[in-house]
C-alpha cells in the first residue's frame, strides 16, 4: 500500500496515477476518512490520558466518589468512540488498500496492452520449410499431452503431461535450479550486462500451495477473488504463483541489512480459475487452471531495487538464451500494469504455431508497496528501520516453456528436438521426441 502521508501530500498525483492505471479509487473519500480517523484517535488518546491522571489522583484522596463518577463518564465516552473509530478505520483501510502503487519514471503511458513498449529482441525467428504445427496437435501426435482425458477427469483447461513432456518438466526445473543456485554463473550474468549488484545465489524452496486469506490480502494478491480457488472448510486459498507464499514468509519481521539481498527460487503448482478469459486460448495448454512454475522472489535494500529487477530480467534472458528461444523484452504500460507494481517487465517468446510472440515471463518490482502491507522491514547498519523492497519474477512457467520448445524445435517428420542444455537431465541424454 502507499504511505497515507504521501497520499495526503500528493493528492492530485495519486488521482492521476489511478486514472492512468484505469483504477477507480475515491481519494477524496479516503482523505475525508483519514481526517476523521486522526481526530478520533486523538480524542481517544486524550480520554485515556485523562483516565490515567484520574487513577493517579484516586491514589491520593480518601473520598473517591466524584472521581469515580468522572471515571464512569470517561469510560462511557471511550466506549462510544471505539466503535465509531472501528467503522471509520474499516472503510479507510478498504479504500487505502485499493490505491495502486506509484509508477517508475520509465514506465510507458498507455491505456491498455497496446501501449506496451518493446525494449529489445533476441534471436532469429525460426523459418521452416514446412507448415509448423501448434503444440496441441504435436502433443497429441507424440502422445506427450492429453487434454481430452483430462477434461473427462477434471473438466476444461486441464491436461496430462505424459512421457517425454513430463520428463522435460523436471529437466527444466533442474536446469533453472542449477543456474540460480550457482554464484559463479550469476557473476557471469552480472558481468555480461554490466550491473553493479550482489551475485548472492537464490535459495531453493518448495513452498506451501495453500495460503490464509490474511497473508494473501497483505501480499495484495487476494483480489480479484473470482480468479482464486477457495477451500471454505479450511478458510484457505490455493496460490496462483509461488510468490504468494514466498513473499509473505517474512511478514511482521525485521531483516538485518547484512542479510540482504535475500533471494529465493520456488517451485510450486499454481492454480487460477481464469474466470475472465472465457473463449480465450481454449486450445492446448497455454491458458489452464493448473500449471507448474518456477518463481523468483527477492528482498533487497530500497536503493538497490531497480538494479535488482534488471538483474532478475537478465537471469530470465539468460535462461531463454540457454534454450535458444527467440524472444522480446517488453515494458508494461500504465493501463496494463498490475495494481501493486511499480515497474513491470515481461518477456514474450516466439511461438511458430501461432506465428506471434506470447508472454512467458513477468518481472514485477513492487518497491515498498507489498512490504508496507506485510510489515517487512530492514534494520540498517545505522539502526534505522525501513521497509524492504520486493521483486518477484518468473524463472520458468513450465507449461508455456514446453509449448515454446515443442513449437520451435519441431521437425518436418513430426518429431521434436530437445534443447541441448536439457539433454543431460533427460534419461539417456535423450535428444529427440519421436512417435
Amino acid at each position: 500500500m502507499l504511505d497515507i502521508k504521501y497520499i495526503r501530500e500528493n493528492k492530485e498525483a495519486v488521482k492521476k496515477n489511478c486514472e492512468l492505471r484505469n483504477i477507480k479509487c475515491d481519494i477524496d473519500r479516503l482523505l475525508e476518512l483519514d481526517e476523521k480517523r486522526r481526530k478520533l484517535i486523538g480524542e481517544i488518546g486524550e480520554i485515556k490520558e485523562k483516565r490515567n491522571e484520574l487513577n493517579e489522583e484516586m491514589k491520593k484522596v480518601k473520598d473517591k466518589k466524584d472521581l469515580i463518577e468522572k471515571g464512569k463518564e470517561l469510560k462511557e465516552n471511550l466506549e462510544k468512540l471505539k466503535p465509531e473509530l472501528e467503522k471509520v478505520e474499516k472503510e479507510w483501510k478498504t479504500i487505502l488498500w485499493k490505491v495502486p502503487n506509484v509508477i517508475s519514471d520509465d514506465t510507458p503511458i498507455g491505456k491498455d496492452e497496446s501501449g506496451n513498449k518493446v525494449i529489445r529482441k533476441w534471436g532469429e525467428i525460426p523459418k521452416f520449410d514446412f507448415q509448423p504445427k501448434e503444440h496441441g496437435q504435436l502433443g497429441e501426435e507424440l502422445d506427450i499431452i492429453d487434454i481430452p482425458r483430462a477434461a473427462k477427469v477434471s473438466g476444461s483447461r486441464f491436461n496430462f503431461l505424459k512421457n517425454e513432456a513430463a520428463l522435460l518438466e523436471f529437466a527444466l526445473i533442474q536446469h533453472a535450479f542449477s543456474i540460480l543456485t550457482n554464484e559463479d554463473t550469476l557473476k557471469g550474468v552480472i558481468k555480461e550486462v554490466g550491473l553493479d549488484v550482489s551475485a548472492k545465489s537464490f535459495i531453493p524452496v518448495v513452498p506451501p500451495v495453500l495460503i490464509k486469506p490474511g497473508p494473501m490480502e497483505r501480499m495484495a494478491r487476494l483480489e480479484p477473488r473470482e480468479e482464486r480457488y477457495y477451500a471454505p472448510a479450511d478458510d484457505l486459498y490455493l496460490i496462483g504463483s509461488a510468490e504468494h507464499t514466498l513473499g509473505a514468509m517474512y511478514m511482521d519481521e525485521i531483516i538485518k541489512e547484512e542479510d540482504l539481498p535475500m533471494r529465493f527460487i520456488g517451485f510450486s503448482t499454481a492454480f487460477r480459475r481464469e474466470a475472465g478469459s472465457y473463449g480465450k486460448d481454449t486450445k492446448g495448454i497455454l491458458r489452464v487452471h493448473q500449471f507448474d512454475k518456477l518463481e523468483m522472489e527477492s528482498f533487497c535494500l530500497p536503493e538497490n531495487s531497480i538494479e535488482e529487477q534488471n538483474f532478475i530480467v537478465a537471469i530470465q534472458e539468460y535462461l531463454m538464451q540457454s534454450l535458444r528461444l527467440s524472444y522480446q523484452v517488453v515494458a508494461i504500460c500504465t493501463g496494463d500494469l498490475g495494481g501493486p507494481d511499480y515497474r513491470q517487465i515481461d518477456i514474450e517468446t516466439w511461438l511458430p504455431g501461432q506465428n506471434r510472440y506470447r508472454e512467458t515471463h513477468t518481472s514485477d518490482l513492487m518497491n515498498d508497496y507489498q512490504s508496507r502491507r506485510l510489515n517487512t522491514k530492514v534494520r540498517k547498519k545505522n539502526g534505522k528501520l525501513e521497509y524492504v523492497h520486493m521483486n518477484d519474477a518468473t524463472a520458468f512457467a513450465i507449461g508455456r516453456t514446453i509449448i515454446a520448445i515443442i513449437e520451435n524445435y519441431q521437425q518436418a517428420d513430426g518429431s521434436v528436438v530437445i534443447p541441448e542444455v536439457l539433454r543431460k537431465w533427460m534419461p539417456g541424454n535423450l535428444e529427440k521426441i519421436e512417435k
